[in-house]
């Protein structure tokens, strides 16, 4: 079962583009990301999603109901964290967690303990008087203390130092494995590649791709370094599946693409030295599809 459901969704703000014919859809109790560079309509999909604006095309569902239509409805089951926070300066946080739990038909406040003790968050500190790493700890809280079935994040880390990151990625794996369903939007690709199983590339408001991580990898080249004890005849590689070939007297490099037995023959009959086999990062793969699209963009 999908818990999104994305068609055709538009966003123009008067003539200017948002997010244009963006269609994709999320399964239940996936972690799902959303990449592309700042600017690039992630968050004008995620605020149509959550009905903070209209969009101008298209439709959506959440849980199978309608996002405009059901809105009230869904927002009871889903967790939002955006990607900057801004509160009532003169209220303390925990006062304004309670404010923000009395919206859900249930007790949370044992939850909202746990929460901040798990992030390290001063329940008795004005809001005033937090950083703004403190200030989206707040907001986690906030997405999570209902116990969502679906949470939403805009950029989530922004503010969150090294350790606090992890603690918030333990977190999220720990609501996932319950079940619950993830919407992680994200211009940092590392984050991206540790928690989630699949994802969408938006570029210029635009899906690009929407791919497993998996295959996302395993589509790529791999980058090959070879050191050897005698010189490499460069002609020996000179296959199919092969490019940006460089030699330099015990030294080769490439990257390939293809079925690795005929490249591991080749390389068992040189005097090994060293050897390197290296996956592309999600950021070279991410240039790949970049470059891809523009390309394809130059042939219209």
């Amino acid at each position: 079962m999908n818990v999104i459901e994305i068609n055709g969704l538009t966003k123009f703000y008067g003539k200017a583009r948002g997010i244009e014919d963006v269609t994709f859809s999320v399964k239940e109790g996936e972690i799902f990301g959303f990449i592309g560079p700042n600017g690039a309509g992630k968050s004008t999909t995620i605020r149509t999603l959550l009905s903070l604006i209209y969009p101008t095309g298209g439709s959506a569902a959440i849980f199978g109901k309608d996002i405009i239509k059901d809105a009230r409805e869904i927002k009871k089951d889903v967790g939002y964290l955006p990607s900057e926070v801004f509160y009532y300066d003169n209220m303390k946080v925990k006062d304004l967690l309670n404010y923000s739990a009395s919206f859900y038909n249930k007790d949370c406040s044992t939850r909202i303990k746990e929460l901040a003790d798990r992030l390290d968050l001063d329940l008795n500190k004005k809001i005033d008087d937090l950083s703004f790493g403190n200030k989206k700890k707040v907001g986690i809280v906030q997405g999570l203390l209902h116990s969502p079935k679906l949470i939403i994040l805009d950029e989530p880390t922004s503010g969150l130092d090294p350790l606090m990151q992890q603690t918030f990625f333990d977190l999220l794996k720990e609501e996932n494995e319950k079940g619950v369903t993830i919407l992680f939007s994200s211009h940092i690709l590392s984050e991206v590649q540790r928690l989630c199983d699949r994802v969408a590339i938006i570029k210029d408001g635009k899906i690009v791709k929407v791919e497993k991580i998996s295959t996302l990898r395993e589509n790529n080249y791999k980058k090959f370094h070879i050191e050897t004890k005698t010189p490499i005849e460069q002609s020996r590689f000179n296959f199919e599946g092969i490019k940006d070939l460089e030699t330099d007297g015990h030294s080769i490099r490439f990257l390939f693409k293809g079925d690795l037995n005929p490249i591991m023959s080749r390389i068992a009959e040189l005097d090994i030295a060293n050897l390197w086999i290296e996956e592309p990062d999600l950021e070279e793969i991410f240039m790949h599809y970049y470059e891809k699209e523009e390309q394809g963009h130059e042939h219209v």
